[in-house]
């Protein structure tokens, strides 16, 4: 019984001191709640209309920061999660330092203002990376400006989305001193989310490029035509391409790089069809090499991309020469391959007493049926 009453006594006091600690926990957490700023930044605004996670990472010696931010679309079908990233110069941002985000740790709040909305963020820094939570507030004045213009009344979405691409005046006013078709509202939306800027279309005119509809304007951009694509494929010699020619050799994936090796490897000056032929039927330089080290040397395009269709790699010449065929001519390799005339064909062949047979003989007995 001595030993019961002892026990219920260290029970009672260890529940009395789990007790205090709980109260002093509950109460520092509650100081630190009453301390924390409560701003517009902390809940949503009543006129925010978007709000999300935003992660931004500085690096030592670079001019731009990039940042990501992810968010929620409603839609008929449910919520969709989307994120957009992209690098900009952090003095756009209102109210956020390089100092601060570089500090052991710091609360912030700042502010990245676009034509169509602002977009109000907070959270924490430490070392360069911060992240947080952001709240977005339609610009009215925007909306009812591009409204009066004849462009319709932009949703909070659609304006949500304008002010994730800086998309605004800059490039409406651009496309309209070019001579551009007006753009609908989601043709705007749509030329944002792909990369359409001021800058891409002030580029495209540099290069003599005014692709009139707005349409090709997004599928260029959406088919990975850049600037710089444009650029290297002039310094090739490759001028004044239509854009819908850009497009093709983009999509077959025609680079700079492509061109650039295969000049190396004896293929200069050929025409956005032959680059495009080569690149379909996976003619590449190491398949070219291994052919010139066979003695098959800067072959005609077209024979390049008969021998790669009917299946004549190198491996197939090496062992026809090994089987004492060497030298075929590329149409008779391709006759081979086709009618099945393989080198431990060849073999089976000699094994049966046909030796010395000519590449026609070869084909014939194949074709009668003659088996391995």
């Amino acid at each position: 019984m001595k030993n019961m009453a002892r026990i219920l006594r260290i029970g009672k006091a260890a529940l009395k001191a789990w007790q205090f600690r709980l109260v002093a926990v509950l109460g520092l957490l509650a100081l630190m709640w009453a301390c924390y700023p409560v701003t517009d930044a902390t809940y949503s605004n009543p006129q925010d209309s978007g709000t999300g996670q935003w992660l931004i990472e500085f690096r030592t010696g670079e001019e731009k920061v990039h940042i990501e931010m992810r968010y929620e679309r409603k839609s008929e079908k449910g919520n969709h999660s989307n994120s957009h990233g992209f690098s900009i110069d952090p003095g756009r941002f209102s109210g956020l330092t390089r100092e601060q985000a570089m500090s052991g740790g710091a609360h912030v709040q700042f502010q990245l203002k676009r034509d169509a909305g602002t977009f109000n963020f907070e959270g924490w820094f430490r070392d360069g990376n911060g992240s947080g939570h952001f709240t977005f507030a339609p610009d009215r004045s925007f909306a009812a400006q591009i409204s009066s213009q004849g462009y319709g009344s932009p949703t909070d979405e659609q304006l949500l989305s304008l002010a994730m691409s800086d998309t605004g005046f800059a490039l409406i006013n651009e496309l309209r001193v070019q001579g551009y078709e007006r753009p609908t509202l989601d043709q705007l939306v749509a030329m944002g989310n792909h990369g359409v800027s001021v800058d891409y279309v002030q580029g495209l005119k540099s290069y003599g490029y005014q692709v009139k509809t707005i349409d090709s304007l997004v599928k260029m951009r959406d088919h990975g035509v850049s600037l710089k694509f444009i650029s290297e494929m002039a310094s090739l010699g490759y001028k004044n391409l239509e854009a819908e020619e850009l497009v093709r050799i983009r999509d077959h994936g025609v680079t700079p790089e492509f061109i650039n090796e295969m000049v190396a490897a004896g293929y200069p000056q050929l025409s956005v069809d032959e680059w495009v032929t080569l690149r379909d039927h996976g003619v590449d330089t190491k398949y070219i090499k291994e052919l010139d080290a066979l003695g098959y040397s800067r072959l005609p395009v077209e024979q390049l991309r008969q021998m790669r269709d009917h299946g004549v790699n190198p491996k197939f010449i090496q062992e026809l020469k090994q089987s004492g065929y060497d030298k075929v001519p590329v149409e008779q390799l391709i006759r081979l391959r086709d009618h099945g005339v393989s080198a431990s064909y060849i073999q089976k062949m000699k094994e049966r007493g046909h030796t010395n047979l000519s590449l026609d003989e070869l084909i014939n007995l194949r074709d009668r049926g003659s088996r391995e």
